[in-house]
């Protein structure tokens, strides 16, 4: 983590819905999905506001060394945004304890605010961190 990595970060990112990032798209296997409303899915806005926050703290970190992971999300999905639309977030570091990290973060459409919230984020050395994770596997297989 470079000394950069402070409170006050903030970042903003335009994305353009596609049909791909829609509940229907979701879990294409899941029938249960396949009848939902064709918009903008919880899961892809919850990982799209996860990118916004790895875009903002890519130059306060020793990347690709360094990651973050996200340990948690606390958003409310207030509004609705059908394919086509662009979807504007904004993040905002607002602590940072040791390797911890707090995000304010919201996002809004042509229409209006869709989501509010906040994110954590925890930074990693990502060697030791796939270590670990294979470690994980191999026990898996026997």
């Amino acid at each position: 983590m470079k000394e950069t990595l402070q409170p006050g970060i903030e970042h903003e990112f335009t994305y353009r819905v596609p049909a791909s990032k829609t509940v229907p798209a979701l879990y294409p296997e899941a029938e249960e999905f396949q009848v939902m409303p064709n918009v903008f899915a919880t899961g892809f806005l919850v990982g799209f506001i996860e990118w916004v926050c790895i875009q903002a703290l890519l130059p306060h970190l020793d990347w690709p060394a360094e990651q973050t992971v996200g340990t948690q999300v606390n958003i409310s999905h207030m509004a609705a945004t059908p394919p086509g639309m662009e979807v504007v977030a904004k993040v905002k570091v607002v602590e940072v304890k040791g390797k911890q990290l707090f995000f304010e973060v919201e996002a809004h459409d042509q229409a209006g605010i869709i989501c509010k919230g906040t994110h954590e984020r925890f930074v990693i050395n990502a060697e030791k961190f796939n270590q670990k994770l294979n470690l994980k596997v191999q026990s898996m297989q026997g």
